[in-house]
């Protein structure tokens, strides 16, 4: 079933993971909301600045950055209560882990683009 996915760390650059996570993902038919504070859109879909800026409800959220930069957005994160976070590989935090999961949001550590190729997602 499609889902709203957010991207924090969404990039332009095809050699990203970001990059062909967005990809893969609006192949599957989710929509996709792109989060880079330094971006105001990737290939003409408009960026945003955190997922505070994101209107509809997020099922799931994918890091593409790593711990230090996730620390801006955590408690925004949060406060959109989404499903669950996927943490790619070079994302993990133990710290930041327990506290969505205190908040009842599923933690995956695990790759969003093998998730989508193994339909595990």
């Amino acid at each position: 079933m499609p889902e709203t996915v957010a991207i924090i760390g969404a990039s332009e650059k095809p050699n990203r993971y970001s990059y062909k996570a967005m990809v893969a993902l609006q192949d599957k038919g989710h929509q996709v909301k792109l989060v880079n504070p330094y971006k105001t859109s990737v290939e003409g879909q408009p960026c945003f600045a955190s997922v505070a800026g994101i209107d509809e409800q997020i099922d799931t959220v994918t890091l593409y950055v790593n711990p230090a930069r996730f620390r801006d957005h955590i408690d925004e994160v949060i406060q959109a209560k989404p499903r669950r976070v996927i943490m790619n590989p070079g994302t993990e935090d133990g710290e930041m882990e327990e506290q969505m999961r205190q908040q009842g949001i599923d933690v995956v550590r695990g790759c969003t683009l093998v998730m989508l190729a193994t339909d595990q997602f």
